[in-house]
């Protein structure tokens, strides 16, 4: 894995980020700031073509994608950011997956330290994307197109699906008069005992000791004060449960 992007035979880059939403304006800038890795120019908007760019690197939404990289000149190898999508969709053509494993609000990210998924239709190409991930700090690994789907769904459930979950409990917790700060220390350490044990021995509360006269008391306030939130609850009761005999 080279130090920097581009070689003696292999000039540092011109790259031209394509999107105007969160990934592309957080790429763009960290991209921008690192000028020994290129120059960086864009955001850019609909209908860029590339001309005068080594690399497209294209953060727009993945229903875009396919559109935005048929525009794009011969001749720069076309990326995209999409964590799900394959490397077809770009055509038949030089392409790279970057795909940060972080998530991006309105007030932006910060990439260093994060995981970076690559793939390449050639060496050069990967060895790109991988040279631009460690450039901005992260951590980049392969995955296949074939894989894509997968790796996507858990990179939702990790995060995404997380924050609702964290969301259900603010409200619930609501109904008491107190806000979501108390629980901040709760979560933090189970994503801490997690990422250190895994989950079946990270998991702690009632249904892992056993008591179901706790969880009852627990389904029937949901009942009584969100009752929305019993589906949800029950799903992951029974998840939970089931993570907890898994390896017994």
């Amino acid at each position: 894995m080279s130090e920097h992007v581009g070689t003696p035979d292999t000039p540092v880059p011109r790259i031209a980020v394509v999107g105007r939403g969160r990934m592309g304006r957080a790429l763009a800038a960290a991209l921008a700031a690192r000028t020994d890795i290129g120059v960086t120019e864009g955001p850019f908007g609909r209908g860029f073509d590339g001309t005068g760019f080594d690399l497209v690197l294209l953060a727009v939404p993945d229903a875009q994608i396919a559109t935005a990289a048929a525009v794009v000149v011969q001749g720069p190898i076309v990326g995209h950011c999409a964590g799900a999508l394959g490397l077809d969709v770009l055509g038949d053509r030089a392409a790279l997956g970057l795909h940060p494993l972080m998530t991006v609000t309105r007030q932006g990210a910060d990439f260093v330290g994060c995981a970076a998924a690559v793939a390449g239709t050639t060496p050069r190409a990967e060895q790109l994307a991988r040279d631009l991930a460690v450039a901005l700090g992260m951590h980049p690994f392969h995955v296949a197109d074939a894989d894509r789907g997968a790796y996507h769904a858990a990179a939702s459930i990790a995060s995404n699906f997380l924050v609702t979950l964290e969301d259900a409990a603010e409200q619930l917790l609501a109904t008491t008069g107190n806000d979501r700060s108390v629980l901040v220390p709760l979560v933090r350490a189970a994503v801490e005992n997690w990422a250190a044990l895994g989950g079946r021995a990270a998991i702690t509360g009632p249904i892992a000791r056993g008591d179901d006269a706790s969880v009852a008391r627990q389904r029937a306030a949901l009942a009584s004060r969100t009752p929305e939130l019993l589906a949800l609850f029950d799903a992951m009761c029974a998840a939970t449960r089931s993570l907890v005999v898994r390896d017994e």
